[in-house]
């Protein structure tokens, strides 16, 4: 009998596991191919899982609320009118096999014994998946702590729900402990102070996703050297442009012609110009991308970002530009985006003016080498250059930003196309048509 598993699907960079938050259907239901299953949820992106192939739902190995992982088996489906025998339901109720979580004690800190590895039970029989076992070993909670839970979920299941409590309520009772003495050839971290003191504060826990984004910018800081060029660009003649045209554009086109298209059409003639910057870095090789996709950060209302991809942007022209920033900027903020629509990204874009900022140093979003920071358009006074002399005029400038890896792009070629996007801004075809 020919049984499909159905499997977590990869959800985009740095997203490892996924909620089940609702069924679709239920077990004996027949589903045609490409009828979604399941809904499920990461800290980016919520989405839904399909049916591969038409065929009936023999089980479903996870509860709604349940954390799994990518690459895990949550569903099998059999041709109409075939059941599971119970040695296939046997083998497919495995889940995908990860290495055993170790804790370990420095041999020159205690002469006791390591603790016992965390297996997948408990002494008392409540099953630990993976991803509890990873929480354990990051918040030090030792196997005999993990012995004393009683597992909310199914079969004594401990959940991640279980785990985090505890964490919260051993947090909140006193522990004293013996201090530990290590000899003076031993690297001793400092305990980590507290930044705040009294009650007169509030503590707030950031969630999954915004600790995902530290941990991003944290970590891109400590791989890419960073290094920020700035230049000034008159686009007067743009905004005049672009106020001529943006009614004409949104009858025509039912879409608002803003700012951000253009910006990514002429990143993108750069991109084209000076392809050294359209790369990644692995190792000591580098990796230039043939292919142009545009990030572009945008702000949820939650106050997260995230950053949906502009895919082939070199292919499309203004308006197909603009139909898909204005789409996939929508879908973001009401949480619509696909996985696949978050990740990819060979050049990003992130739009500073859009609060009023002149300029920033942004961070570079990886794997790629560097990342520009788009500032507010402002009325300024500026010296113009006409054949009878130089002359001061209001000019509306704005000011762009381009972070970079020193470790492939050096300041001349940063420069140079920094150099080249605000040429093409500058020198925007005010006569052209939409």
């Amino acid at each position: 009998m020919a049984k499909i598993e159905i499997l977590i699907p990869a959800m985009g960079e740095g997203i490892t596991e996924a909620t089940v938050t609702q069924f679709l259907k239920k077990e004996g239901d027949f589903v045609e191919e490409e009828e979604s299953l399941m809904e499920i949820a990461t800290d980016k992106v919520d989405s839904e899982i399909p049916a591969p192939q038409s065929g009936k739902i023999a089980k479903f190995l996870v509860a709604e609320g349940d954390v799994a992982q990518v690459g895990e088996i949550v569903a099998i489906i059999v041709p109409e009118g075939e059941d599971l025998n119970e040695e296939e339901a046997t083998v497919s109720v495995k889940k995908p096999v990860e290495e055993e979580i170790v804790f370990e004690i420095p041999k020159e800190i205690s002469n006791s014994e390591s603790e016992p590895k965390l297996t997948s039970k408990t002494e008392n029989g409540s099953f630990i998946s993976p991803l509890v076992r990873k929480i354990a070993q990051e918040e030090n909670i030792s196997l005999q702590e993990l012995n004393s839970l009683e597992g909310s979920g199914e079969h004594k299941r401990i959940t991640k729900k279980d785990i985090l409590q505890f964490i919260e309520d051993k947090k909140s009772t006193p522990i004293v402990k013996e201090p530990i003495v290590a000899p003076v050839s031993s690297s001793v971290v400092a305990p980590v102070q507290k930044s705040y003191d009294g009650e007169n504060v509030e503590i707030i826990e950031m969630d999954r996703m915004r600790k995902l984004i530290a941990q991003y910018m944290v970590n891109s800081k400590q791989v890419s050297p960073h290094v920020t060029s700035f230049i000034d660009v008159d686009v007067t003649g743009l905004v005049q442009w672009r106020n001529k045209v943006k009614n004409e554009f949104l009858q025509k086109e039912g879409q608002k012609l803003t700012f951000t298209p253009i910006f990514v059409e002429a990143v993108t003639k750069a991109l084209k110009d000076y392809p050294m910057v359209n790369v990644s870095v692995d190792g000591d090789k580098i990796i230039r991308k043939k292919f142009i996709n545009i990030g572009m950060a945008t702000a949820l209302p939650s106050g997260n970002l995230i950053v949906p991809v502009i895919k082939s942007a070199d292919e499309k022209n203004l308006t197909g530009i603009t139909k898909t920033v204005n789409d996939l900027a929508d879908r973001a903020r009401s949480n619509n985006l696909q996985p696949d629509e978050i990740k990819g990204s060979t050049f990003t874009i992130t739009n500073l003016g859009a609060f009023g900022s002149t300029t920033g140093t942004p961070i570079i979003n990886q794997p790629e080498v560097a990342i520009l920071a788009v500032g507010a358009i402002k009325k300024k006074p500026a010296v113009i250059e006409t054949p009878q002399g130089d002359t001061i005029g209001i000019r509306n400038i704005m000011v762009l930003s381009l972070s970079y890896d020193h470790r492939v792009v050096d300041g001349a070629l940063g420069g140079m196309f920094l150099k080249r996007i605000a040429e093409y801004l500058e020198n925007f075809d005010i006569s052209r048509t939409v």
